[in-house]
């Protein structure tokens, strides 16, 4: 039975795609994979493709006609794994910023310790990021403690994109409500994760910075951000939120 599915999506991510899949596919835990590609000139399907034919029952390509934004392709993703039956769902980037071994950890910390949303976080035990500039780990680091400040949530990365949900918590929080297509998006998935008192974990992990490729961060994606906390604050107000579960929040430690 398919159980555990890694969602990445891509635009120019030659240098990288195949790489992380091969190293996600290698895992002593039997991980699938979807690419969820926003049409990348560079080739980035074509080459997931090919190793769809190594790889007929573990990888997975979804396309999509241009760029629309990191939102909506995790948000394509985990439909895509919740119609397939996976009980557990992960996101993670491709060009190696999150360590695959540590999906392993993600995947204890929901399965063994019972967490509903499990997230790998830069920041839950000091500051743990390599080859950014200091500028780009203040900027982060800070922009975290911005959003605990309105939102009141306890979570030290709030920008994370490392995570593991249990099926459940996709199925209650309806993603169609989920507004932001950028790097807010992770912020809002915390958020209403959150809010429905579902059970979170914050798993340490060594976040280090991509060697190829290009990044994906704009001034705009953090524009969307900072402004979009508050906005997104204000309409919890109106939102009536059932609550499953009893929150509680901790780390585990490595």
């Amino acid at each position: 039975m398919k159980d555990l599915l890694v969602v990445i999506p891509t635009y120019n991510e030659i240098e990288n795609i195949e790489a992380i899949i091969r190293k996600v596919l290698s895992l002593a835990i039997a991980f699938d994979v979807l690419i969820v590609d926003d049409g990348s000139p560079d080739g980035t399907a074509l080459k997931v493709k090919e190793l769809q034919v190594e790889f007929p029952d573990r990888v997975y390509l979804e396309e999509r006609s241009g760029k629309q934004g990191l939102g909506t392709a995790y948000i394509h993703g985990f439909k895509y794994g919740l119609r397939n039956g996976y009980t557990y769902l992960f996101e993670m980037d491709a060009d190696f910023s999150h360590n695959p071994e540590d999906l392993i950890r993600l995947y204890e910390a929901c399965s063994i310790q019972g967490y509903d949303l499990a997230i790998g976080s830069r920041y839950v035990q000091g500051v743990n990021v390599v080859n950014w500039p200091m500028s780009r780990v203040l900027m982060s680091y800070f922009a975290s403690k911005y959003v605990q400040f309105i939102t009141g949530m306890p979570i030290y990365d709030t920008t994370a994109g490392f995570k593991c949900y249990h099926r459940n918590v996709l199925e209650v929080i309806d993603l169609d409500k989920i507004k932001f297509v950028g790097y807010a998006f992770q912020i809002e998935m915390k958020f209403t994760v959150w809010k429905y008192n579902f059970k979170i974990i914050e798993v340490p992990i060594i976040f280090t910075d991509r060697t190829k490729g290009q990044s994906k961060m704009s001034k705009g994606i953090f524009k969307e951000a900072v402004l979009g906390v508050i906005q997104m604050k204000i309409n919890s107000f109106f939102r009536t939120y059932n609550k499953p579960h009893t929150y509680s929040t901790t780390s585990v430690v490595s």
